[in-house]
């Protein structure tokens, strides 16, 4: 008896072209005006942040004393801080910091931990997806903010003292002026949590999907495990992944921002959205120098406004309207 693959595609039926199924996706998604804007918002920011080097027109550690506080000049188009730092430029690396900690935390948290232990989970059943369950379960019960909150307070000294170490006894350089132990303390703190919702909507998929005659029919051919979850279930899922990760950008970005404005995020002179909008929160700093709270917050409510527009539309695609 021979059997064929199938997969499963955005609305639920089995199909043997997955690759038509993104097509459609894609076209259903490209009729949205607005998922196209937040789209193009996205990229131009992430943009900035992935060249920082090159697109930025000034380092963010260079200061003009004389010209601290000014407003937008022909030289500082968005003006200058207290210390007479570009303001443009701080924008541009501090949308690097955001790219970098977003895509960290999606890569190992949405993509990697969270949907392996959903197929596993979900797959296997039995003692495994019970303690897969209550670990989750144990994650989602803490208090999300207050242990982000503490986590990084805790460990951020230790590995600033290891990086250092690092440094000394190594070929490696700069990375504690780059701000590497920062990066590495938020999206560590925030891959601890941001895992569990992937998992679960992996593997309540998964138990809907081990129960199909393709499935079955593996099993019945001797199919090992992992290659009826990585051949098999892996790919009906993908959409899944896609869907999740990208709703879960800006609940990523959005709780770098508020670690950092508490002060346990990144930390300077490493620059961040978080940093710039709690160094200008002042009503007698705003009311002189409005756009030293302008500047990161216009560029962080057009970041969040834009997941919020592309997450609402991309999730409309794929059930189909």
């Amino acid at each position: 008896m021979t059997t064929t693959r199938t997969d499963v595609d955005f609305s639920g039926e089995a199909t043997g072209t997955p690759a038509g199924a993104w097509t459609q996706l894609w076209q259903r998604l490209r009729r949205k005006k607005l998922a196209m804007i937040g789209l193009v918002i996205i990229v131009i920011i992430y943009t900035f942040g992935i060249g920082a080097n090159w697109l930025a027109p000034y380092s963010f550690t260079e200061q003009d004393l004389l010209r601290g506080l000014e407003g937008p000049t022909s030289d500082h188009w968005l003006g200058t801080d207290r210390l007479g730092r570009d303001m443009l430029s701080r924008a541009i690396y501090s949308a690097r910091t955001t790219v970098i900690i977003t895509a960290l935390v999606i890569v190992t948290g949405g993509l990697i931990i969270g949907p392996t232990l959903g197929l596993i989970a979900g797959y296997r059943g039995g003692r495994t997806d019970g303690v897969i369950g209550r670990v989750g379960d144990v994650f989602i019960s803490l208090p999300g903010l207050p242990m982000l909150i503490l986590i990084n307070a805790s460990l951020s000294p230790r590995v600033v003292e290891a990086t250092k170490w690092l440094e000394a006894n190594s070929f490696l350089s700069g990375l504690v002026e780059n701000g590497v132990p920062s990066y590495f303390t938020v999206f560590g703190a925030l891959s601890l949590f941001f895992w569990v919702g992937s998992m679960r909507i992996i593997r309540a998929q998964v138990l809907q999907l081990r129960e199909r005659d393709f499935v079955v029919a593996s099993v019945a051919m001797g199919a090992t495990t992992s290659h009826i979850i990585y051949r098999h279930l892996l790919p009906n899922v993908s959409f899944l992944l896609i869907l999740g990760a990208s709703t879960a950008l800006g609940s990523v970005a959005g709780s770098e921002l508020l670690l950092t404005w508490f002060g346990v995020g990144v930390q300077p002179p490493v620059p961040s959205f978080g940093v710039m909008i709690f160094e200008a929160g002042s009503v007698r700093t705003f009311s002189q120098h409005p756009h030293l709270l302008i500047v990161p917050s216009m560029f962080v409510v057009a970041l969040l406004y834009a997941f919020a527009l592309f997450g609402d539309a991309l999730n409309d695609a794929v059930r189909g309207r």
